[in-house]
């Protein structure tokens, strides 16, 4: 029988915003620090996160397997923007940023 174990690497499914939360974005990656960075600078500039200024991280949720997390990822982007405020203000009521929680990773 095969089992599976908890995988080695860490991925993330995020939301974004922009300064005035009008605006989500959904992603996924595998460093969340550095993904933060590349949308705070526009990394690529004609992007809908660069156009809308969406760099403001208000929900994440962590996956050991890359395949689950991008299930996760197409199943909340399906979802309206009602429902996603639903799931993001379960852990974060007041939609605060929390990208202060990736700073100074190294």
């Amino acid at each position: 029988m095969i089992g599976f174990s908890e995988g080695i690497y860490t991925f993330y499914v995020y939301i974004l915003t922009n300064k005035h939360r009008s605006v989500l974005y959904t992603g996924v990656t595998g460093n969340l620090h550095k993904r933060l960075y590349q949308h705070k600078t526009k990394k690529n500039p004609g992007s809908f996160t660069a156009k809308y200024n969406v760099e403001f991280l208000i929900y994440y949720e962590k996956y050991s397997w890359i395949h689950h997390a991008i299930e996760r990822e197409k199943e909340i982007k399906s979802w309206s923007r009602i429902k996603k405020l639903e799931l993001i203000r379960e852990i974060n009521p007041n939609l605060e940023f929390l990208n202060y929680l990736f700073e100074n990773w190294f």
